[in-house]
């Protein structure tokens, strides 16, 4: 089945309007889902919606309020909040454009792909996307979304575009407020370069595929053991990193010498990898 478009309007860029559809980019990664049980029965925990004083109300009878005063609402049903008129549910204007890069990666939220809507709307959308790869700009504008209006970038990507979601700047920390403790002070000479050196020999190309989530598989090997345990509790050894806690300047020097001397270089399981998969691949055909 096609992916439903999340979002369809037009882009406006001046006088240029370019029908276009944004699909999400991402999706929900493996993930074990829990339940709260009645321990003593085995069954499940449900909630229902209840209103103090009366008690359980149906689904039909729930509108979204807005508390205006303490214990005062404004009720709003939802075509009311749907017919909020505002520019940017149908049309994403392009109002400011940076340098790529100029923009910090915390504002970033989440990416969307953009494809042109019909066949008279590819030209328009291959101009918008050229320009910007050969400016080396992104776009900024604003668009409304599942009930707010979000601050968005656009920038190419291969033969379409990606739209990502930017925080507003009150939604971001200041760093500062963090890092204010942290002494202003250079390392050793010596020790950087170990670092560097430790850096280097771990250094190859990002491939997502060589990551997975640990802790998923983990989990579902913990559940495929406990149901066969028979209600046994079960605890799994974890080896936890040393606590030594040793932070002066020998331990530090030794632990970096240490490791630039025992650990493999990345480039060199990468190649092994590529080179195991192509000998399987030889091998089949």
């Amino acid at each position: 089945m096609a992916a439903r478009a999340y979002w369809s309007g037009q882009i406006r860029l001046a006088l240029v309007s370019i029908p276009v559809e944004v699909y999400s980019a991402t999706k929900s990664g493996a993930s074990i889902s829990f339940r709260q049980i009645h321990e003593p029965s085995g069954k499940r925990i449900n909630y229902e919606k209840v209103v103090q004083g009366i008690g359980p109300v149906d689904r039909d009878e729930i509108v979204k309020g807005y508390e205006i005063s303490k214990g005062n609402y404004v009720l709003l049903e939802d075509d009311e909040i749907e017919a909020v008129k505002i520019e940017s549910k149908r049309t994403l204007e392009l109002v400011q454009f940076v340098d790529q890069g100029e923009i910090d990666v915390f504002y970033f939220e989440k990416p969307f792909y953009v494809v042109p809507q019909d066949e008279l709307a590819e030209e328009a959308f291959v101009v918008l996307r050229e320009a910007l790869r050969k400016t080396n700009k992104v776009a900024l504008g604003q668009l409304a979304l599942r009930g707010r209006e979000y601050l968005v970038s656009l920038k190419p990507c291969g033969k379409g575009i990606v739209m990502e979601t930017l925080r507003y700047e009150d939604e971001v920390r200041r760093a500062q407020s963090y890092f204010k403790d942290i002494p202003d002070a250079k390392p050793e000479k010596e020790m950087l370069e170990l670092a560097e050196a430790l850096i280097e020999k771990k250094t190859a190309s990002f491939d997502p595929g060589e990551f997975h989530d640990r802790y998923v598989e983990a989990l579902h090997k913990l559940i495929e053991k406990k149901s066969k345990a028979k209600g046994k509790k079960i605890l799994e050894d974890v080896e936890e990193p040393s606590a030594s806690g040793g932070s002066n300047v020998i331990d530090l020097m030794a632990a970096l010498k240490k490791s630039v001397k025992e650990d493999k270089p990345a480039a060199k399981k990468a190649s092994a990898k590529k080179t195991s998969s192509a000998a399987k691949t030889k091998k089949r055909a």
